[in-house]
């Protein structure tokens, strides 16, 4: 069955997910997720949970012409394998592309995918290019281009790309690159991956912010600021880190989709302090913003601004690296961990606005969460514990990036561990600098966005040896389980090896994960079609100003 095809003959995978859902096992987002993937359209798979597809409400018709101004951290776009933070995918995608993207109701749908089909056992992925696509500078899309993209994605040698781990299961483990025979090119709109074991995150991985596709003929010292050749609907016209960037509608040669309503976009730069973009709002210098923190919500909701909110597994992550001093130790770690109430850092840090999460950096809305036993803070005992491991005395430096919520929830995570006896130096960064070493710091926070799958997000973040394991989590047993679980895609099954690593996360005491929180966003009213994101996506091709 294909992709965004109607059928009589719905995989019998689906039929299960679907009864999963409705029996309460599954989250109704992370079902659309799962089923889209293998081969349900949205409207199958909504009918198998017995409701109406949803249809985004159309603000009329839309009006032609005028420049949206967003404000959005302006961050460097060379290479989108290595894009390590939503904003620099967020311009990229403006004029780059993805295979398919993931819609604010958790369901995939093809953009440069017409369609895909995934066999039974999740080892072959057909994918069917969308014909008619031209890039920028005259040239067809084809199946070239995507082979070359995934060929760069599968290069571990590269140091910051994330794809690789994505894309694990289309690589050799010996030459860390794709792997013989694994990609096959059908016809010049068909490619074929046959994978070595089974995968179900793949259509995920290729939705994810850093996939955008590039030309065949980006290398790896090619700028994509300075070569910004794509298949989108605007063109970049100039970008500045840390001030501002711009995209014009495409001019050369025809989007596929047909022509966007805005003249343009430009993305202004106001750092991460809030107030700065209520001031901006109040003089109307920006007609939307990419996120409003909870402690600015009610002040735009009070200058007459539309607020598009949601729930999602957005989050943050105090973690400490098990491989740098002290943090080699265990114990430590476990008593760290011990002294933080995650339900006041909710409150101190997000003022509520979310849930508390446990330390193993799967939510209750990925299909694969499983209930473990739940560890309490436990301030005395920590400290104890601490000094017992020989570091009761021992200066733990706690770092983050200034002028947000991060900032503020650090601040709670720090003055419990004060509170509890530990000798806490806390030090802040200005964003400018923050980014360079993010993955490198002994003990900081980093905010993380959702993924689809728990599995996915354990992959990213604490698969041994990965571009974004922070925490440097190194566990064999660990990589060997989720390296099953993430060819299983029978939730209860899949859910079995959750728990197993859920507890080995949350026991190697590495992160400090207080909360899930919700997304929002604000926009002037005449901003027409958008809405808020789970991951904070940005698509403007519908949105149009009535100005």
């Amino acid at each position: 069955m294909t992709h965004e095809t109607e059928s009589a003959q719905i995989r019998p995978v689906v039929r299960k997910l679907a009864e999963d859902t409705r029996a309460g096992k599954m989250d109704r987002r992370e079902f659309m997720a799962l089923a889209s993937t293998f081969g349900a359209s949205a409207a199958t798979a909504y009918g198998l949970l017995g409701m109406a597809q949803p249809v985004m409400a159309q603000d009329g018709e839309g009006k032609k012409g005028g420049v949206l101004r967003v404000a959005m951290r302006v961050l460097e776009i060379t290479d989108p394998r290595k894009y390590d933070w939503t904003e620099k995918g967020n311009l990229g995608r403006q004029f780059c592309e993805p295979l398919v993207r993931w819609n604010s109701d958790y369901s995939f749908t093809g953009l440069l995918l017409d369609s895909w089909e995934v066999s039974d056992d999740a080892q072959t992925y057909t994918l069917n290019l969308r014909q008619g696509v031209t890039w920028n500078n005259g040239d067809d899309f084809t199946a070239e281009d995507v082979i070359h993209n995934i060929t760069r994605w599968c290069d571990k040698s590269i140091e910051g790309n994330s794809m690789a781990a994505r894309m694990a299961s289309l690589i050799d483990t010996e030459s860390g690159k794709l792997a013989d025979g694994v990609v096959e090119q059908v016809d010049d709109y068909t490619i074929k991956l046959n994978l070595p074991r089974p995968d179900i995150s793949l259509i995920a991985g290729m939705a994810d912010y850093p996939a955008l596709i590039v030309h065949r003929s980006h290398g790896d010292d090619t700028d994509l600021a300075q070569n910004p050749i794509g298949t989108g609907p605007f063109e970049l016209v100039s970008m500045d880190i840390g001030t501002g960037a711009e995209v014009k509608r495409r001019e050369n040669g025809e989007w596929w989709g047909g022509e966007v309503y805005l003249d343009g976009i430009k993305f202004i730069d106001f750092g991460t302090d809030g107030a700065a973009i209520v001031a901006a709002f109040d003089g109307d210098e920006i007609d939307v913003n990419d996120e409003t923190t909870s402690d600015f919500i009610d002040t735009l909701d009070g200058l007459g601004l539309v607020k598009s909110t949601m729930p999602t597994a957005n989050t943050i992550c105090a973690r400490m690296r098990m491989d740098t001093e002290p943090y080699t130790s265990k114990e430590l770690r476990n008593a760290v961990q011990m002294a933080v109430d995650n339900n006041i850092a909710l409150q101190l840090g997000i003022n509520g606005d979310g849930i508390t999460a446990e330390n193993h950096h799967v939510a209750p809305f990925h299909p694969e969460y499983a209930e473990i036993p739940k560890k309490e803070a436990d301030p005395a005992a920590a400290i104890e514990m601490a000094k017992a491991a020989g570091h009761g005395e021992t200066e733990l430096e706690l770092i983050s990036i200034d002028g947000d919520w991060r900032t503020v929830t650090t601040d709670a995570i720090g003055a419990m561990l004060r509170e509890a006896g530990f000798n806490l130096k806390r030090t802040v960064i200005p964003g400018s600098s923050f980014w360079n070493d993010w993955t490198k710091y002994p003990f900081s926070t980093t905010n993380w966005g959702p993924r689809p799958l728990g599995v996915q997000v354990l992959v990213l973040a604490y698969k041994s040896g990965e571009a974004w394991n922070e925490s440097g989590h190194s566990d064999p047993e660990f990589d060997a389980i989720l390296e099953e679980a993430v060819g299983v895609f029978d939730a209860d099954e899949r859910r079995e090896y959750s728990a197993k690593l859920q507890a080995r996360l949350q026991d190697n005491g590495v992160i400090i994960q207080p909360f899930w929180r919700n997304q929002t966003k604000h926009f002037a009213e005449h901003v027409k079609n958008d809405q808020v994101h789970q991951f904070r996506y940005m698509h403007f091709e519908n949105v149009w100003l009535d100005t």
